[in-house]
Formats: C-alpha cells, sequence, structure tokens
C-alpha cells in the first residue's frame, strides 16, 4: 500500500494509543489506592497535570504540524508517549508518577490536532473517516481499562505503563518505515473559513467552543470516573481489577459503534440537527445514572456512554467541512485545547464531589447540567440553509 491508504491505518491506531495511554492511571489507581492504602480522592489527581498538558500543548502541536511537518509531529508523538509511558512505569514516589502522567499528557496532545488534521485532509465521505477513526480511539478507552486491569492482575501495576509504551514505540518506528512523507501542506485559501463568510463562520466557531467546552468536561469526567464507579456500584457482579477492566471495556467496545452510526449521519443529515439529538439525549441518561447500582448501572452507564462517544466526530466535521486545509491543525488545536485543557477540570471535579454525601450521584448531575448547555449552544448554530445563502468566504 501507498500514499493515504497506508496513512490512514496509523492515523487511527494512533486514535487507538492516544486514549488508551491516556485513560491507564485511571484504571491503574483503583488497585494502587489499595496497594499504597491511600485514598482514592488523594491519589486521582496526580492526573491532572497529565490531563492539563494533554489540553494545553495542543496548541503548539497544531502551530508546529503547520509550520514544520505534521509527518514529522505524528513521529513525535508515537515515541513521546512509549518513552513517558515506560519513564512513568519506573515511578517510586507520588510526585513521579505525576511528573509521569504530565508528560504523557504533552506527547499525547500531538495527536488530535495533527492526526485529525492529516484524516480529514482529502477523504471522500468525511463522516465514514471520522466515525472509523472515532471507533478506533473508543477501543482504546476500552483497551486502557482491560489491558490495564489484566496487567496489575498478572504483573503489577508498573506492567501497565510498561508493555503499552513498548508497543508504542514499535508503532512509531512502523510509521517511520511503512508510511511516506506527504511534504508541507500547500497554501491555497486566503482566509481561514472554506465557502463561509466571516460572520456565519464566527457564529459557528462560538457554537463549537461552547459545545467543546461542555462536551470535553462530559467525556472526560465519565471515561475517567468509570472504573471507580463500577467498583463502587458493580461490586456484586465483580470485585477483580480484572472483572472491573473487563466491564468497562465491554461498555466502551459496544459504545464505541455509536461513532460509526453518528458517521453515516453525518454524511446524510445537517449537524444541527444531529447536534441538538445528542445533547438531548444526554440529559436524561446523565441524570438517570446517578442512582442506578448493578445490572441497571451497567445498562445505564452502556447507553449513557453510546450517547457521549456519539457527540465526538460532530465537533471534528464542523472543521473539516468549514475550515481551510492549511489552516486545520491551528483550529482544530484551538478546539482541542478549550476540549481537553477544560476537561481536566473532571479530575478536581470527581475528587471533590467524591467526598461529598452524594458520591458519584452528585458527579452525574452536574454532568447532566452541562449537557443542557450543549443543547443551548447546539439551538444557535447555523441551519445548512443559512450557510448555503450566507456570501461565501473568499477563496483562490
Amino acid at each position: 500500500m501507498t500514499g493515504r491508504r497506508t496513512l490512514v491505518p496509523f492515523i487511527n491506531l494512533g486514535h487507538f494509543l492516544d486514549h488508551l495511554v491516556m485513560l491507564v492511571f485511571p484504571a491503574v489507581v483503583v488497585a494502587l489506592a489499595r496497594e499504597w492504602d491511600r485514598p482514592y480522592s488523594e491519589l486521582l489527581p496526580l492526573a491532572l497535570g497529565g490531563f492539563i498538558a494533554f489540553g494545553a500543548f495542543a496548541l503548539p502541536a497544531g502551530w508546529l504540524a503547520d509550520h514544520w511537518s505534521r509527518y514529522r509531529m505524528m513521529a513525535v508523538f508515537f515515541f513521546g508517549i512509549g518513552v513517558s509511558m515506560i519513564a512513568t512505569g519506573f515511578a517510586q514516589t507520588p510526585w513521579q508518577i505525576g511528573a509521569g502522567l504530565t508528560l504523557i499528557g504533552v506527547f499525547a496532545a500531538i495527536y488530535h490536532p495533527v492526526g485529525i488534521a492529516m484524516l480529514v485532509a482529502a477523504p471522500e465521505k468525511m463522516g465514514r473517516a471520522l466515525g472509523w477513526n472515532g471507533l478506533w480511539g473508543n477501543l482504546g478507552l476500552a483497551a486502557a481499562a482491560l489491558i490495564a486491569g489484566a496487567l496489575m492482575d498478572v504483573w503489577g501495576w508498573r506492567s501497565a505503563f510498561f508493555i503499552p509504551g513498548v508497543v508504542c514505540i514499535a508503532a512509531g518506528a512502523a510509521f517511520l518505515v511503512l508510511v511516506r512523507d506527504p511534504g508541507p501542506v500547500a497554501k491555497k485559501s486566503r482566509t481561514i473559513g472554506l465557502h463561509v463568510d466571516a460572520g456565519t463562520m464566527a457564529r459557528i466557531f462560538a457554537v463549537l467552543l461552547i459545545a467543546t467546552a461542555c462536551g470535553g468536561v462530559i467525556f472526560n469526567s465519565t471515561t475517567v470516573a468509570m472504573p471507580k464507579v463500577f467498583d463502587e456500584r458493580l461490586a456484586s457482579l465483580t470485585q477483580s481489577s480484572l472483572g472491573i477492566g473487563a466491564l468497562v471495556a465491554f461498555v466502551y467496545s459496544l459504545a464505541a459503534l455509536a461513532q460509526l452510526a453518528m458517521g453515516a449521519l453525518i454524511d446524510r443529515f445537517e449537524l444541527r440537527r444531529l447536534m441538538i439529538g445528542i445533547a438531548l439525549i444526554q440529559i436524561p441518561l446523565l441524570a438517570l445514572a446517578a442512582n442506578l447500582e448493578g445490572w441497571a448501572m451497567l445498562a445505564a452507564a452502556l447507553a449513557m456512554m453510546l450517547a457521549v462517544f456519539g457527540q465526538i466526530p460532530l465537533n471534528d466535521v464542523i472543521v473539516g467541512k468549514y475550515v481551510a486545509d492549511e489552516y486545520r491543525a491551528r483550529v482544530l488545536s484551538i478546539r482541542y485545547v478549550v476540549s481537553l485543557g477544560v476537561a481536566a477540570v473532571a479530575v478536581p471535579l470527581i475528587a471533590v464531589l467524591h467526598r461529598t454525601e452524594g458520591g458519584f450521584k452528585n458527579v452525574f448531575l452536574v454532568l447532566a447540567a452541562l449537557a443542557a448547555g450543549m443543547l443551548v449552544a447546539s439551538l444557535f448554530f447555523p441551519s445548512r440553509r443559512a450557510i448555503t445563502q450566507a456570501p461565501s468566504a473568499a477563496t483562490s
């Protein structure tokens, strides 16, 4: 295979590994709290630096990709997360774990502004391409809990960092060998907006940022908290790290299929209706999850994550449809600075609310309120008719 046919599998693999490395610690911390005899609410904040870096470093990553090389930045991504994972596995103290997780976040931040920009550069069906890419990312979420749980039960928590780190380095080596450097991005457009006037583009961008911020907190909170939620509320079903990881993987793997469905819908229906619909679904499901346990909680978690995962391709396809290619990495970097930076709030949010009387009940109620904010923002997204009737942006 040559060209794009070789590139796309590595872009999808990168998404898988990106979410896997960021979600290893939320699975590890459940067992680590027992091993170190420290409360979950004390150890979880060690991940805060990593999630802040995951968002903050997306901006320089996008700038470097557009001004230096998207291809080389992807190589840095693979090798960087691999080395960082291995280094974290050698940690002896909580602060060393925190430093290692922050370094993982720095390199993991490269993927979304760079990998997604490469993916949407020239697909025939953008929705389908993003749907499959999102599926791989969510399988990475699922694999994190399952792989970490299995490795911890067999070889201890350090192996949950060592082995994925080696896999990431191997993926980077294969990327350099098998994927040809496509060269710099051609400069064609005079404006950021693609066939959209400045006023409409500003409205689209404002709605995108609000939906991104609310959706980012919801996504990160649910994925970070899920191993501990299952540890507390599914005790009647399993009590081992592997069992918890398997249940989380089961939910995430099935929920990931929502991205394929959403990808197909994106190619057929206007974005405004899809954005409103997915927000409407999330609100009652998040509220419902606040009070359930056992099999009922497992079913609610599956339905909830279907809605949460289904929302993800919508924001990326907005950038793909309305932003000129040579600006996409930078615009995507802004989107992910907001999404992943604001999503870092999830770690202290969970830690603080978990200590309250309501525990995870209060977490889910706050997330339902954020879903309502996402719904309000979606109502202001311009319709397809409004966009097509607006004056086109000047391009050459």
